[in-house]
């Protein structure tokens, strides 16, 4: 049987959105004095990279980065049962109105998205890993949900062609949800990303300064610069 290519998915994009993945201050205003930056995604490995300890210092780190971004602000609870993810995700959707709750792709976070949803809270599913995970999670309302690309890649599996497939199967299906295309671990996951039909990508500051690059513009320029020379000479 001939394999089933997703690529040409009839879902119609508009200006993919880029997110900063990093909770670390400075990076988040250089990226957004680049004037490309749409949100931020943190998450408790982040945090703890920044040195932000205790629940108090974490939720002012929040109102931070709202302070400084116009877009969505993805924050992720730490329980993993329902009542404790309903608790945490209310007290952080009521820091500020870009929060968006992130929460876990497991069986009491399906249940939270649902009950978010319903009471107009945005979340983000975390940590999806298959087509069938997302289809689940935009079942029950997620404003996002976040397929890990550079976690498949490490095992041997196309990042990318998950990417396309779930593209593929909610233009199909019509569900609303985005697709946030994170562990984006290199310029090439942004521009594949694109190409495969994200929604949104996150990634690392310095991944997104890559695109920027390349030796024919750093040649190009430095060619123009001396001809400016010589005419001046």
């Amino acid at each position: 049987m001939a394999k089933i290519s997703f690529i040409c998915a009839t879902k119609i994009q508009h200006n993919m959105k880029f997110f900063i993945d990093t909770a670390n201050l400075a990076q988040i205003k250089e990226a957004n004095d680049l004037g490309i930056l749409d949100g931020v995604t943190t998450n408790p490995s982040l945090m703890a990279k920044e040195g932000i300890k205790g629940d108090a210092a974490v939720m002012q780190h929040y109102k931070d980065i709202c302070a400084l971004v116009d877009g969505d602000v993805s924050a992720e609870v730490i329980a993993t049962d329902y009542e404790g993810m309903i608790k945490e995700g209310e007290a952080l959707a009521a820091l500020h109105k870009n929060i968006v709750v992130k929460i876990p792709m497991i069986k009491d976070g399906i249940k939270a998205i649902k009950y978010f949803s319903g009471k107009g809270i945005k979340t983000n599913c975390t940590l999806v890993f298959s087509a069938g995970q997302a289809i689940l999670a935009a079942k029950a309302g997620a404003t996002y949900i976040s397929p890990f690309v550079g976690r498949l890649d490490d095992i041997s599996f196309d990042g990318m062609e998950l990417i396309a497939q779930i593209s593929h199967i909610f233009s199909v299906q019509g569900y609303e949800t985005e697709i946030l295309a994170a562990s984006i671990r290199n310029p090439m996951h942004i521009v594949k990303s694109a190409e495969m039909g994200a929604d949104i990508i996150t990634s690392p500051l310095a991944s997104i300064l890559a695109l920027l690059k390349h030796p024919l513009t750093d040649s190009g320029l430095a060619q123009f610069l001396a001809d400016h020379q010589k005419l001046n000479a």
